[in-house]
């Protein structure tokens, strides 16, 4: 096993614990960074210090507000989701929510056209564990200002993942950090595989949807959270060891295709899980 993969196998482990005791208080006394209630994004330290992430406080406004037309909007795009529920859309939204490595880097395996994992893309799988605390970190400043209620709580539903339901009504909805760090492994996906863009952007996006699908999100957090991974992204252009990792995990990719490797998923599924709307 990697250090990689023993390091994040062991703050798995840790995570938790972290999770059992809702993470805050351990989130907070491990930096003087905005308070951060959702363990995952501490699972492993980013590329950047917490003063280099991009500050949300400085390119969001505020969540919609009661009686808005974006209000509106956001109810609407949730009742469009309320057939997925229990369906194969939801199901794909529950595995979208966990992310608990190697599921995230399975779940873009698809799109990308060749397996993510340690053992034949250890720098790629890397850059993904990085990318998830750097842009997850992004949402927090406005997370805590506005401490948005989820949509499941507001409407005193159930998500996709009842075992995370306590950690989620104590963490702020706007923005949806799960949004930016799909949206963010989608564009950095997109620049180490440019041919197969289209895939892994169409399937950033529905990672983003999957949190309205499981009533975790409204729209407007995803909007958000879409907003911050691409600052996130962006931010790390000026990261030589981001740079780096980005090219050694092109030369990864080439290697698995001349392998002709291919992902273990069932991607014929996951297609189908993706173009049902009711």
């Amino acid at each position: 096993m990697s250090r990689i993969g023993t390091a994040v196998r062991v703050a798995q482990v840790s995570l938790l614990a972290l999770l059992a005791l809702g993470g805050q208080a351990v989130a907070q006394a491990a930096d003087a960074g905005p308070k951060v209630t959702d363990a995952h994004f501490t699972i492993a330290p980013g590329y950047l210090e917490r003063a280099d992430v991009p500050n949300s406080l400085m390119l969001l406004g505020p969540p919609p507000a009661a009686g808005s037309a974006a209000l509106a909007r956001d109810e609407e795009a949730r009742r469009a989701t309320l057939d997925l529920r229990g369906a194969e859309r939801w199901k794909l939204a529950t595995q979208d929510a966990d992310l608990a490595f190697p599921k995230p880097a399975e779940n873009f395996s698809c799109a990308l056209g060749v397996p993510i994992d340690e053992a034949n893309t250890p720098r790629l799988y890397g850059l993904m564990v990085k990318l998830l605390s750097d842009a997850g970190l992004s949402t927090y400043g406005v997370k805590n200002k506005y401490e948005r209620t989820r949509p499941f709580a507001v409407h005193n539903e159930g998500t996709c993942t009842p075992d995370q339901e306590a950690i989620l009504r104590e963490d702020g909805s706007y923005p949806s950090g799960h949004t930016a760090a799909g949206w963010a492994w989608a564009l950095a996906l997109s620049e180490i595989a440019p041919d197969r863009s289209n895939e892994l952007l169409a399937r950033g996006i529905a990672f983003g949807q999957s949190r309205v699908v499981c009533d975790a999100h409204w729209q407007s957090d995803v909007d958000g959270g879409r907003i911050m991974g691409a600052a996130t992204v962006a931010r790390l252009h000026a990261d030589p060891v981001f740079l780096a990792d980005l090219n050694a995990a092109r030369g990864e990719v080439e290697a698995a295709r001349a392998k002709s490797l291919k992902p273990a998923q069932d991607c014929a599924a996951e297609a189908a899980a993706l173009s049902q709307t009711k």
